[in-house]
């Protein structure tokens, strides 16, 4: 295998590191996207209308929604005879493991939740929310990715390509597809259409249209590059289709009856205008 062309990959997953304390480049992009996406909501909120005070509300909600169902995601799904043996494993979130696919079903219940305590009084109802939901979450997701990167992990198979990555800080030695990158650019990419489609169609869609999209991209792409990427655990092996693609399917089959429902029986995407106070009742 030729490694002339290949990327020498070993930074050091620290930024900085004193005695114990270590803070990881990960951890930075993890929290820089549900920041940014915090700013990416102001300028939804402003757009529509919706009072800021409860941004922050809803900032906390999912920020503890992700972490909490990414962990629970990964030690279920992908190790359970593990965690479910020493369940106090799972408090550790600083040694690792985190599923994407968790996070999504518990961000889910997290906004069914918000939307039945907050949406009433604001106006808004659980597609509405979950369409933008899915716009910052797509470009959390590249964030997140480069965060693995960084790590070193989550890397594909051996692979010819010019661009492959050689993981040294892993104890490879042969050049591997760096997965990380395709997921990052793949929901980058996604990020900016679903942005394009929110400012210059957004009166002339319908509600849910945006998060099926959301839904559609995201997941077709991971499930397409699960093709190129090294088993996460032992019994992947040799299935014809691995964990993350099983858990793939039903979000894109959900997304594609999702765009379909919308499209014929959605309400309009954007929230409806507060009626007015001063308006005098017709005698």
């Amino acid at each position: 295998m030729n490694t002339l062309l290949s990327v020498t990959w070993s930074p050091s997953p620290d930024i900085i590191s004193i005695g114990s304390i270590h803070i990881r480049y990960y951890s930075i992009l993890f929290v820089s996207g549900f920041i940014i996406g915090y700013y990416i909501f102001q300028r939804f909120f402003k757009r529509e209308g919706l009072p800021l005070e409860i941004l922050d509300k809803l900032l906390y909600v999912l920020l503890g929604a992700a972490v909490v169902g990414a962990r629970l995601g990964h030690c279920l799904f992908y190790e359970p005879e593990y965690y479910l043996a020493r369940p106090l494993e799972i408090l550790k979130v600083w040694e690792g493991g985190l599923a994407s696919h968790g996070g999504a079903i518990a961000i889910l219940l997290a906004m069914w939740w918000f939307v039945k305590k907050y949406g009433k009084k604001y106006r808004f109802d659980f597609l509405w929310i979950m369409d933008r939901i899915g716009i910052a979450t797509a470009l959390a997701g590249a964030l997140i990715r480069l965060g693995n990167l960084m790590n070193s992990e989550i890397y594909g198979n051996p692979t010819d390509l010019p661009w492959g990555f050689i993981f040294t800080l892993r104890g490879e030695t042969v050049p591997k597809h760096p997965t990380q990158l395709y997921e990052a650019l793949s929901y980058l990419l996604l990020f900016g259409i679903l942005m394009l489609l929110y400012y210059k169609v957004l009166p002339r869609l319908k509600r849910g249209t945006l998060f099926g999209l959301f839904l559609i991209g995201l997941f077709s792409a991971r499930f397409f590059i699960e093709y190129v990427k090294e088993p996460q655990v032992a019994f992947e092996q040799g299935m014809p289709l691995n964990m993350g693609q099983l858990l793939s399917l039903p979000f894109i089959i959900g997304g594609l009856i999702l765009v379909f429902w919308s499209v014929k029986k959605g309400k309009p995407a954007m929230v409806e205008p507060e009626p007015s106070k001063n308006r005098r009742s017709k005698k």
